[in-house]
């Protein structure tokens, strides 16, 4: 059996500029942390003849056109194992829809997963762009490449995504005691509303591509806030970093409607009046997470429990997709 496992990713600076849409006109730029939450895909060779998946559904099929979860099915495709006697098994930490990448780190797992099958070794560049290949050309997602190069990196990294479709890999700069309270003083609160990124990220998508004047220049507004982050983090300065987060979530919530429900932003103001220095809701919005910035968590965490939401916490993951087994 094979078992690969992908980190799901929060989001620190820049979201939204990872899209070919942009970037391939502006360059953008993003900073991402792996976090200990993670996708697991497991492999086992079967006796029985087929394909046998199980996900949120089972799928039984003979070849993998006949598969209907697309990034399965185009995995298959892509690599291509040595058997098509296979037992496809996919489980998550934190569902799907949730803000956290799920998408980019399911599909570096199952390619990790099916290279394995092979005897084959990608680097994480390589597994990256592959799982990148599958999302943006194959199947047309309105999607960036954030998630799955930081799944396949790890760490708390930033990327520049130039126009000519390089990503530039650079692992910020911190002091350990910067990591440290970073890392001790961000809390993430799931906000009880799941999505569908993708209609969000379709309107951002087609928007750029049409020149809108005013989705380019928030775009251009949320880059240098990436800028402004990586340069606070690099000084220790997390206060300036919350004060960031804060500046991006205005902005991000004039975006467009969907970015936002008044019961999420009552639980946002709500987690400011207590012990909040700032935050923003994670990944494209509409739900999932929202995450702070807080020297009191003990007073954030006991008022936003009380609300009604529920806590997860998470330390930072430096290893990236790897294989568990065979080790």
């Amino acid at each position: 059996m094979i078992i690969a496992r992908s980190p799901l990713r929060i989001s620190l600076g820049g979201g939204g500029t990872d899209l070919p849409s942009y970037y391939r006109q502006h360059t953008g730029f993003v900073i991402a942390a792996a976090i200990d939450k993670y996708v697991y895909v497991t492999i086992h060779e079967m006796f029985a003849e087929g394909i046998l998946l199980k996900y949120s559904r089972m799928e039984r099929v003979s070849i993998p056109d006949e598969i209907q979860h697309p990034i399965i099915r185009e995995a298959i495709k892509l690599v291509q194992p040595r058997t098509n006697h296979l037992e496809i098994t996919s489980l998550a930490d934190i569902p799907a829809g949730t803000g956290l990448g799920s998408s980019g780190s399911f599909t570096t797992a199952l390619l990790r997963a099916l290279h394995a099958l092979n005897r084959n070794f990608l680097t994480p560049r390589e597994l990256a762009e592959q799982a990148c290949h599958i999302e943006i050309d194959r199947l047309r997602e309105p999607v960036g490449k954030q998630d799955q190069y930081i799944a396949a990196f790890g760490g708390i990294t930033c990327f520049t995504f130039r126009p000519d479709g390089e990503v530039d890999v650079e692992p910020l700069r911190l002091q350990p005691e910067t990591l440290h309270n970073l890392e001790d003083n961000l809390a993430l609160f799931f906000t009880g509303y799941t999505r569908e990124a993708s209609s969000i990220l379709r309107d951002q998508d087609a928007r750029s591509r049409s020149g809108d004047r005013d989705m380019i220049e928030h775009l251009h507004l949320v880059k240098q806030l990436g800028y402004e982050s990586k340069q606070a983090l690099e000084r220790g300065d997390l206060g300036r970093f919350a004060e960031l987060m804060n500046v991006h979530w205005q902005h991000k919530k004039a975006r467009s409607g969907g970015m936002t429900n008044p019961r999420i932003d009552e639980y946002y103001e709500l987690g400011l009046r207590n012990g909040a220095l700032g935050g923003k809701l994670i990944g494209a919005g509409g739900g999932g997470f929202l995450m702070f910035y807080a020297e009191d968590k003990t007073r954030l965490r006991r008022t936003m429990t009380r609300a009604g939401l529920r806590e997860v916490r998470v330390r930072f993951d430096f290893e990236g997709t790897r294989l568990l087994a065979p080790a």
